[in-house]
């Protein structure tokens, strides 16, 4: 769903200033750009977004030649303006400085003391705009003995607990396993900006800019949820189960004849039901496993009955049954099967937008689904410095002029024509 010009996003008005770079803060202030803000992503000159280099895949022009706009950086980028300034240099931190009176958020992800070293730290810029709202994303937080340390996902997966939970035991050949995606950096940044929208809340009511302080390990531990707790409240720690669930069975994938497919059996009607199907129904009536604790306290007895059972049909038609039994199940799609899902399609979670070196590109959409101010889909993720004139002049009056003087200087990096990026493309 995109918004029109007569039906604004819901925080159409707002300026946000973002200095982050990577995943965290970019998947925040993405979703604030989903949302309808003007969102201003400064960028170094000649560089940009350490993303912009993670590849390859790299996105591909007209002729099929490698660009330099890597699929990472285009996944949490869309709905930006790029501006180059060189933050290092006194001018460009002024510049920043300027801009940042006018903006309503500011997003940063630099080690913590970094940007007070340059002016523009929270109680510098609070004194000049006093409504602003100031998140820094950070590995360990403002406060505490790990402040000072550089975060990254797989580091936060290690040190936050979540490596310990997945992938197989020991005993079946697994070991600690980080997630496929960093998921780590993206909660943290869905966590940012819901901190945001009550922080914008507060102003409203008061006038008050605040704060936020948030951490990727914070955020992890947050996610640890029913595992986390139940460690505090059992003191056992939890192990891995692979694909099985620490309180749930069966709720996990299972062989079928040709390929595996997921079976989520939520309660014990569900499971009866699911026996039913599989032609054993002496399983819903054993005391072993009627029961959903028992079936958990039982589960290594039970998992191989099961496995024997599925086994003797195709995946397909397990899940054909037992849907038609509203037992929960599925299959275990890989991003080719993902992407060409009827459901996801009409649910417009794979989107194409314009892009100036490729002529479209396909992004992962929103999942916000809002009746009166759905979500925009009005930029793709900028080249660097495509915006950078534009917005110097629209928010700080800069003249032509001015803005060549700076960029013969290299404080500022002026975009011109699409080509220009191709030159400097791997």
């Amino acid at each position: 769903m995109s918004q029109s010009a007569s039906n604004p996003g819901a925080l159409s008005g707002l300026v946000v200033l973002d200095l982050s770079r990577i995943l965290a803060g970019p998947t925040c202030t993405q979703v604030l750009g989903d949302l309808g803000a003007e969102v201003i992503k400064i960028e170094r000159p000649g560089r940009g977004d350490d993303t912009r280099g993670w590849g390859p895949p790299f996105l591909k022009d007209a002729a099929g030649n490698e660009t330099a706009e890597s699929a990472y950086y285009l996944s949490s980028n869309r709905n930006k303006a790029s501006v180059a300034i060189d933050l290092a240099t006194p001018e460009g931190q002024k510049l920043i400085a300027d801009l940042a009176v006018k903006a309503d958020i500011l997003v940063e992800n630099f080690k913590v003391g970094d940007l007070k070293r340059r002016g523009l730290d929270y109680e510098t810029l609070k004194a000049r705009n006093p409504g602003l709202i100031y998140c820094s994303i950070s590995g360990f937080g403002q406060t505490g003995p790990y402040a000072h340390r550089a975060g990254y996902d797989f580091l936060i997966q290690g040190m936050g607990g979540i490596m310990s939970l997945t992938g197989f035991p020991d005993d079946e050949g697994g070991t600690e396993t980080k997630c496929g995606v960093g998921i780590a950096d993206v909660m943290c940044g869905m966590y940012a900006s819901v901190s945001i929208l009550a922080a914008l809340n507060h102003r409203h009511a008061t006038g008050e800019g605040q704060h936020v302080d948030i951490s990727l390990l914070d955020a992890q531990v947050s996610w640890l949820i029913n595992q986390g707790v139940a460690y505090l409240v059992s003191g056992d720690v939890p192990g891995r189960l692979g694909n099985g669930h620490p309180t749930i069975v069966p709720y996990e994938t299972f062989p079928a004849a040709d390929r595996s497919f997921v079976i989520a059996v939520g309660n014990d009607t569900q499971f009866q039901k699911f026996c039913e199907v599989a032609g054993a129904p002496e399983l819903a009536a054993d005391p072993l496993y009627a029961k959903n604790a028992d079936r958990v306290r039982n589960r290594k007895q039970l998992i191989p009955l099961i496995r024997r059972l599925t086994i003797e049909k195709t995946a397909a038609e397990w899940i054909s049954e037992l849907e038609n039994a509203g037992v929960p199940c599925g299959p275990v799609n890989d991003l080719q099967q993902v992407f060409s899902d009827p459901q996801i399609l009409e649910r417009a979670m794979r989107i194409t937008l314009p892009h100036p070196v490729s002529g479209t590109v396909d992004l992962i959409g929103s999942p916000i689904n809002l009746e009166k101010t759905p979500v925009t889909y009005a930029k793709a993720p900028p080249m660097l410095g495509a915006d950078t004139g534009d917005i110097l002049q629209r928010h700080l009056g800069l003249s032509d002029e001015t803005l060549h003087g700076l960029s013969e200087k290299g404080i500022v990096g002026l975009r011109t024509a699409p080509e220009d990026k191709e030159k400097s493309a791997k």
